[in-house]
């Protein structure tokens, strides 16, 4: 599971004030809820873009912290796909960046760098 943070003075429930309906509307039907340090997010067990397996997303609370975006995509062995399915999958590259572009306020390169000062600044975390 990874967590994303937003950027300075932004808020997840102001950027995505239906995590339901986005999180729908990028991914596909919800089909249950699964628990995360405390909090319940959200499950799509059938995502539309066959690239995915599974997708677990949601909002993490923090006591006297902001609240960050938890995701987890479950997506299959590229050798397994068909010709089809290898065309959905620069899709599903699509509909995760935009996603996390769109909740977080940063793009890729601005996630990386956010996520490699992390390790260096606490090098004994695990933070699979």
């Amino acid at each position: 599971m990874k967590e994303y943070k937003m950027r300075r003075g932004e808020y997840l429930e102001e950027r995505i004030p239906d995590m339901e309906g986005t999180v729908e509307d990028y991914f596909g039907p919800i089909t249950a809820t699964e628990e995360y340090k405390g909090s319940d997010l959200f499950v799509i067990e059938e995502p539309t873009n066959p690239v995915f397996e599974r997708i677990v997303v949601g909002a993490v609370e923090y006591s006297g912290k902001k609240d960050k975006l938890a995701v987890e995509f479950h997506e299959r062995d590229p050798t397994e796909l068909g010709p089809d399915e290898l065309e959905a999958a620069g899709e599903a590259v699509d509909a995760k960046n935009d996603f996390l572009l769109e909740a977080t306020g940063r793009d890729a390169k601005s996630r990386r760098e956010s996520m490699k000062r992390q390790v260096e600044d606490d090098p004994d975390h695990d933070f699979d």
